[in-house]
């Protein structure tokens, strides 16, 4: 071997530990502490949203020790051989596991624009049609409901009325104001009448109902405005994604061989 030779050996073996020293950040006791733990840290950090920043460096090497130091005495011990950390390593393990085939799932199955677009023209479908805005007085029984009914006609205020004798706690104090709402969103009886009526209008007869008798006013009528695709496309492709994977797991329950009965949801 030549000279040169031995020269290029030996600083390979100089530089060698330093390299390897580069891809930890510490010792523990005599133990390395790799820096690809701190740059696991950061990866979960900023995949839920936390910016990269030097703080965030520091805080992450910082952790990394500590969890060392803390590790480092557990073992010494003997909490590796202890049957609670059995249990809870196993349960951490199926954790970990479901979790990462369910993100492998929906890697492999990304929700697509048209999945997306066909899931809004159904939302948008079931949610057109006519909202209306309603006030309406709600009593015991159907003489008191006759009562209002004559005062306002002999001019009594409905929002008046409504704040004094109603037994709706959610409008009562507003005068009885419903604001606008699809007529599915009440019971039947309270539908058809609020339906028959025309703008200003209000019930001749109590309403009966199963919360009691109504008296129901319509103060305006529109049609129901929904969002552009654009706008609401991001929670939709969400929510393709978790039906795909709610059927995915569904087929899973259904396919596998168990005795296990399941309750009913």
């Amino acid at each position: 071997m030549n000279l040169k030779s031995t020269a290029v050996l030996a600083a390979a073996a100089i530089l060698l530990p330093l390299a390897v020293q580069a891809q930890n950040v510490a010792t523990v006791n005599g133990k390395p502490v790799q820096k690809a733990r701190v740059d696991m840290l950061i990866k979960q950090a900023t995949k839920g949203g936390q910016p990269a920043t030097p703080e965030l460096q520091t805080r992450a090497r910082d952790e990394v020790v500590m969890r060392e130091i803390f590790v480092q005495e557990a073992e010494k011990k003997g909490i590796l051989a202890s049957a609670a950390y059995k249990e809870q390593m196993e349960l951490l393990r199926q954790t970990v596991l479901i979790r990462e085939l369910f993100e492998d799932f929906k890697k492999k199955n990304p929700a697509t624009d048209a999945e997306a677009k066909a899931e809004y023209d159904k939302v948008k479908a079931a949610q057109s049609g006519t909202e209306y805005r309603a006030r309406h007085i709600l009593v015991e029984s159907e003489d008191e409901a006759k009562k209002l009914i004559a005062e306002i006609k002999a001019g009594g205020k409905f929002e008046d009325l409504a704040k004094k004798s109603s037994k709706d706690p959610g409008s009562a104090e507003n005068g009885g104001d419903l604001d606008f709402a699809k007529p599915d969103s009440y019971v039947p009886e309270f539908s058809a009448a609020l339906t028959a009526l025309k703008k200003g209008e209000m019930t001749e007869t109590p309403v009966k109902t199963q919360f009691g008798y109504h008296i129901i006013k319509l103060e305006d009528s529109r049609e129901a405005t929904f969002p552009s695709f654009e706008e609401v496309k991001p929670q939709l492709m969400q929510r393709v994604e978790q039906t795909k994977l709610q059927k995915y797991q569904d087929d899973l329950k259904k396919a596998a061989k168990t005795d296990y009965k399941f309750a009913q949801q």
